[in-house]
């Protein structure tokens, strides 16, 4: 998948991968490329400082857990992160709507 594509839209797809429950980094890397049908691969310099932006903003808790022996940070959804993803749906709703009207008036 083009780089393009997901450049803006990493934030939503997070919050879309933790609509679903609590997840450690690596888990929503990896709920990424499963959804993505093995196509998407999101590096960690790019996940850590989203999920960061997005706990900044409020709309995703984190806490250390436990887990085979190691402690990791496991990050979930606020209700305000809820909210925020809601809001960002229907926007994209909208937009993918103006995008097939363009493409099929292009004859695309």
């Amino acid at each position: 998948m083009e780089a393009e594509y997901v450049r803006g839209h990493l934030s939503t797809m997070v919050l879309a991968v933790l609509a679903g429950g609590p997840a450690h980094g690596y888990g929503i890397a990896a709920e990424l490329k499963r959804r993505s049908d093995e196509q998407l691969e999101i590096l960690e310099g790019s996940l850590y400082p989203a999920l960061h932006r997005l706990e900044d903003a409020g709309w995703v808790s984190s806490g250390w857990e436990k887990a085979e022996g190691r402690r990791r940070r496991s990050y979930s959804l606020t209700a305000d992160g809820k909210a925020e993803l809601q809001a960002r749906a229907a926007r994209w709703t909208a937009f993918r709507s103006f995008m097939n009207s363009l493409l099929e008036d292009a004859g695309a």
